[in-house]
């Protein structure tokens, strides 16, 4: 049996508070009994990305000689947790939204960038990140095989599906989504949860994904997080969820032995027809 928990919190720019506040969500959660806990897309900050200012750039580290990823190996291996860490990463003159595996003996499993990135008012990441080179990745950590997407990339079944086809047993989506600043009525969150609750039954695989709350404010925009970090079971169903602006954690447990066997014994995998997903190679389904 694993427990997973998904947390949210809000963010200010006192970065050391923002790290205070992360640490001491894994720690509560880590204290409810949880085996891998998913802080939020960009935690470490507020979302910079509503407005193009080239001097969110300096928010950037390489791996090497990071400000606080050593931190969260610590923690880590003091807990005896697996943590997906998201931060901004510099790689030479690339940079990166990425997240990086630590396994519940605090060593550092690898990096996943982001593949998908948004383009839109409140959401000008392609201003900040590279494309991400490593391809969707999954992780035989110590309390099973997960898969980490990030934020936009939880809207793309194509990513969900190949971290399945490689074995994840849970998925892991630290985001970062609220109010849309071009039109004040819409909300999307329903639409955000159904949408990763599809990829979980789908797939038949456990699902957390882990959102920010609160207001930030930039030049740009004013953007409302609305948080509803939630768990979703192998068939879909919402096990459990965060509300609009609690600061915390939610916690729930898979039996992976029987969800395996579930995921087995229902055939999705068995009657795929890859001779006829050629369609999916292209722009155009052509």
């Amino acid at each position: 049996m694993v427990r997973v928990a998904a947390s949210q919190m809000a963010c200010s720019w006192d970065v050391d508070g923002n790290l205070d506040r992360a640490e001491a969500l894994v720690r509560k959660a880590a204290g409810e009994g949880a085996n891998i806990v998913l802080l939020q897309e960009l935690f470490a900050t507020p979302y910079f990305c509503p407005e193009q200012d080239s001097k969110h750039f300096l928010l950037a580290h390489e791996v090497e000689g990071h400000p606080f990823l050593p931190r969260f190996s610590s923690l880590a291996k003091e807990l005896g947790v697996v943590l997906p860490v998201s931060f901004f990463e510099r790689s030479n003159n690339a940079y990166f939204n990425s997240v990086m595996v630590m396994d519940a003996d605090g060593s550092a499993l690898g990096v996943y960038r982001k593949s998908h990135l948004p383009q839109g008012p409140g959401y000008e990441e392609k201003f900040y990140f590279n494309p991400g080179d490593t391809g969707f990745r999954v992780w035989d950590t110590a309390f099973g095989r997960i898969g980490v997407g990030i934020c936009w990339d939880q809207w793309f079944p194509e990513c969900a599906r190949a971290m399945a086809l490689q074995g994840a047993d849970i998925l892991f989506y630290p985001t970062a989504i609220g109010s849309e600043p071009q039109d004040a009525n819409l909300d999307s969150r329903e639409h955000w949860q159904r949408v990763m609750q599809g990829h979980a039954g789908a797939n038949l695989v456990g699902l957390v994904a882990s959102n920010r709350i609160g207001v930030e404010e930039s030049s740009a925009a004013k953007m409302n997080f609305y948080g509803h970090s939630f768990i979703a079971d192998e068939t879909g169903a919402m096990l459990k969820e965060s509300d609009a602006s609690g600061e915390g954690i939610v916690c729930a447990d898979f039996d992976l032995d029987a969800i395996r066997l579930r995921r087995s014994s229902w055939g999705v995998f068995r009657d795929r027809r890859t001779d006829l997903y050629g369609p999916l190679c292209g722009l155009t389904g052509k």
